[in-house]
């Protein structure tokens, strides 16, 4: 169930993967009472028809998750978008990727928690696969960018223990600053 923004763009992100996109690049942007949310990425992309349907609920794919008869992602996220004064918009093309913009009134009364950030960001870097994964985080004249690549680099890995707690130290101290 999606009760966070964040759990949101973690569904986005693992869908893009799943596509088969090298380069996933997230756009958070938190300023004057508005959130708005890029997400790009290059994977294989939809016709229109199947970018209409994915608004659908009761469509599916049904490759990537067996036995899953409905696709609730994108739905809720619309559904929540708008009652809570904010937008979406999905644009993607066959052989070149997908990109999808929502936005949310953080004034609204039905706008969701954001969630926790830190963790959402590193989970999206710990799911299984080759691609990178690019974060650029906005908020109130303040900005930092990390790249999934950089803490490999870092790190070593992000399969250890140890790693996955450093990471997730220094994706929490970014937002704290």
């Amino acid at each position: 169930m999606h009760f966070a923004v964040s759990d949101f763009l973690s569904d986005i992100a693992q869908n893009s993967i799943e596509a088969g996109s090298s380069s996933v690049m997230i756009e958070y942007i938190e300023g004057d009472g508005r959130l708005e949310v890029y997400i790009s990425d290059n994977g294989k992309g939809m016709d229109a028809e199947t970018v209409e349907r994915v608004k659908d609920p009761f469509y599916t794919g049904g490759h990537k998750h067996d036995g899953r008869k409905v696709g609730l992602g994108i739905p809720f996220l619309i559904q929540a978008a708008e009652a809570a004064g904010g937008g979406f918009e999905i644009k993607s093309e066959p052989g070149y990727g997908t990109s999808v913009y929502f936005s949310f009134d953080l004034t609204h009364i039905d706008c969701p928690p954001r969630g926790n950030l830190p963790s959402a960001f590193l989970s999206m870097m710990l799911f299984p696969g080759d691609y990178e994964l690019g974060i650029r985080r906005k908020k109130d004249g303040s900005e930092y960018s990390v790249q999934r690549s950089e803490l490999v680099e870092t790190l070593g890995n992000l399969e250890d223990v140890d790693s996955i707690l450093l990471a997730r130290q220094y994706l929490t101290s970014l937002e704290e600053e």
